[in-house]
């Protein structure tokens, strides 16, 4: 696998860093004085600011840009909808239990972790350079036999990278063999855990004081987006194709939570539903202007030879050769893309890759997950899939709810079909109990096999339906009770469902990894100490501005509540640190924070009112007076200049900050 590294290339120190974000507070375990409890977190301020620019960028990027309509639905759900969306039978992970400590493991995990430690003492054993892994410092466990420096034979290294390369597409049978097959076992215990089984990941509650309506907090946002589709569509004046849009949290019972924020149990989600015509076949509008855009493709067939070599080409191929399968989805793919490049994530440590069969949802019928690289591997933090019609067909079919789009035609459509008549006053006494299923089971034949059954009625005066449940599962109906006619009929309304493409974004994921892929350390010109830097772009920065007054001097106290009221008239969030501290060590403190930009107070701007600007990656200044600085900021923080614009434009300034270099 390949090295974490930081913006600068270091090798990425994860252990510093997260030191760095817990003491800035970012973020911090939830309910720590009692022990906290795994997989939940609380931001803190700088957290919350830069969740908050980065969900402020997202609806700006799709929402508004792509004329959406934003919902927002409620967290808790009847067991009903999600028993009909196939939540309730198939959300679900494998996990399985050392019969020793009792010990919960997901199994997938299981094996990659075994797997891998295995892969890394055959690198010892053959003198190779290895990388280490982060741990969760809370799971220390004794070292077992696989991570002893043994050397593979090539045949098994190979067979290990195979499943690696596939892990996502085994089932809890498949996770079971291979735990056999290859003997693997807990470190801790040393003992081989039980064959997997489903968990399923909804938290379970019940509404109401009388407990009679069971629900669950909600897994994704979706749903509720679907549920309100016929209102949404009537909002949307009828018209065709639409979004949808969600921003909010969703719950999932995770069996065995690491790696910070990349795996929790309370999540901030921001989902896409966009309806589409499936006639249309799937085009975009808006297609042309991103099918140049190049992105880089690792498809199920590569990972299921045992291989994670990515294909860059551009969406426009793409779609074109069938890998990306339609317009609409490759449209959001490059949207992803360019999203996650305006909030800064570094463009190297991006991939797409689609979902093999077994993994893929039960309500997709393609998915492609926008992956990002960290310290953790490569994880998944944008899902983009195509749910065709599942849902609105099955919540429309539970209920009887008109959850389609009727369109009327340019011109009349003539349809000739075989159409089924049923004697329903002689039907239900006949049949009694049986007669509903014996007739869903007619309505639901098809043209071809009406087309039978029409012949086999006027010959014989009767016909045997096969309807599942009934009797021996044969049925037979006479002609008195049921009539097949070639009818023709003029079609003016055309009635469909829409299928949806759905882009799924797991914003806590996508936070962490923009502040890992952000991150590098640089020290002082004695090099005694190492600097954390976060260099957020203006954009997406908690704070955008630190104001510094050079001392504690009382006279500087009118010129800082100048500059502090009109950075918040120009709706620019600054912080104002007018401690002990040199002033060195006050941009460093801010730089942990990611503040991109620093205006100094001192005794020049007394007499003047000029100050000086810094800004927080190359550390150099340029002085001007306040308004001047001020623009120069607004500037920046929405794009339309760069620094080396500021610097060409005002003077530059020689500060008195001992200089740093990039260690």
């Amino acid at each position: 696998m390949a090295t974490a590294t930081t913006l600068k290339g270091q090798p990425l120190d994860r252990a510093a860093l997260e030191s760095m974000l817990r003491r800035r507070m970012f973020y911090t375990p939830s309910f720590e004085i009692y022990g906290g409890v795994s997989g939940l977190y609380d931001y803190g301020p700088p957290g919350c600011a830069l969740q908050a620019n980065i969900i402020d960028l997202w609806r700006k990027h799709f929402i508004l840009e792509e004329d959406m309509l934003e919902v927002d639905c409620s967290v808790l759900t009847p067991h009903e909808v999600l028993k009909t969306s196939g939540h309730v039978d198939k959300f679900a992970d494998w996990m399985c239990k050392d019969p020793k400590n009792g010990e919960i493991l997901r199994a997938d995990h299981f094996v990659e972790d075994v797997l891998e430690t295995r892969l890394k003492g055959d690198k010892e054993a053959r003198g190779l350079k290895v990388e280490e892994k982060e741990e969760d410092p809370k799971k220390k466990k004794k070292k077992s036999k696989g991570g002893e420096a043994v050397k593979l034979d090539d045949v098994v290294v190979k067979e290990y990278e195979e499943i690696l390369a596939q892990i996502d597409n085994y089932n809890g049978e498949q996770l079971g063999e291979l735990i056999k097959k290859y003997d693997m076992r807990n470190p801790t215990t040393g003992v081989q855990p039980s064959p997997p089984v489903a968990f399923n990941l909804m938290f379970q509650t019940s509404i109401g004081p009388s407990s009679n309506l069971p629900g669950y907090l909600r897994p994704e946002t979706a749903q509720g987006q679907f549920l309100n589709f016929a209102k949404l569509l009537e909002f949307n004046t009828g018209q065709m194709p639409f979004a949808s849009a969600s921003i909010g949290k969703s719950y999932r019972n995770e069996i065995s939570p690491r790696a910070g924020l990349l795996r929790v149990r309370e999540f901030l989600m921001a989902e896409i539903e966009h309806f589409v015509d499936p006639e249309g076949h799937k085009k975009h509008h808006r297609f042309h202007e991103v099918e140049d855009i190049e992105l880089a493709f690792l498809d199920r067939h590569t990972q299921l030879s045992g291989s994670t070599t990515v294909k860059k080409q551009t969406i426009g191929q793409a779609v074109k050769d069938g890998l990306v399968d339609n317009e609409t989805l490759g449209y959001f793919l490059a949207r992803i893309h360019l999203f996650l490049l305006k909030i800064g994530i570094d463009q190297t440590k991006i991939r797409f890759r689609q979902h093999m069969g077994n993994e893929m949802a039960h309500y997709a019928c393609d998915c492609w997950d926008a992956e990002l690289f960290t310290s953790a591997g490569w994880v998944e933090c944008v899902g983009c899939a195509d749910r065709s019609a599942y849902d609105l067909s099955v919540h429309a079919k539970k209920t009887g709810a008109p959850l389609v789009v009727r369109q009327r035609l340019d011109e009349p459509k003539i349809i000739e079909e075989w159409e089924v008549e049923i004697e329903k006053k002689k039907f239900g006494p006949f049949y009694k109990k049986d007669g509903k299923t014996i007739e869903n089971a007619i309505l639901a034949t098809s043209q071809e096999e009406r087309g039978k059954l029409a012949k086999e009625l006027e010959e014989n005066g009767k016909v045997v339906i096969d309807v599942p449940g009934v009797a021996d599962g044969k049925v037979e109906v006479s002609k008195d009770l049921l009539a097949i006619k070639w009818i023709k009929r003029t079609e003016n309304i055309r009635e469909y469902t829409p299928n949806v493409i759905e882009p799924s974004f797991g914003i806590g994921r996508i936070l962490y990894s923009l502040m890992e892929h952000n991150y590098w350390t640089r020290a002082s010109e004695g090099g005694d100490e190492a600097r954390g830097v976060l260099s957020f772009p203006p954009a997406v920065a908690p704070t955008k501005c630190l104001i510094v007054p050079l001392s504690s001097n009382k006279d500087f106290t009118p010129a800082i509540r100048t500059l502090s009221q009109k950075l918040r008239s120009a709706g620019v969030s600054s912080r104002i640190d007018d401690s002990s501290a040199s002033i060195g060590k006050r941009y460093s403190r801010n730089d942990e924070l990611g503040t991109p930009f620093g205006v100094t107070i001192d005794f020049q701007t007394l007499k003047d009112g000029t100050v000086t600007l810094r800004e927080r990656d190359s550390t150099r200044q340029v002085r001007a007076e306040q308004d001047k600085i001020i623009d120069a900021i607004k500037a920046l923080i929405d794009g339309s200049k760069t620094w080396q614009d500021i610097e060409s434009e005002l003077p530059k300034f020689e500060s008195q900050e001992v200089e740093v270099v990039v260690r």
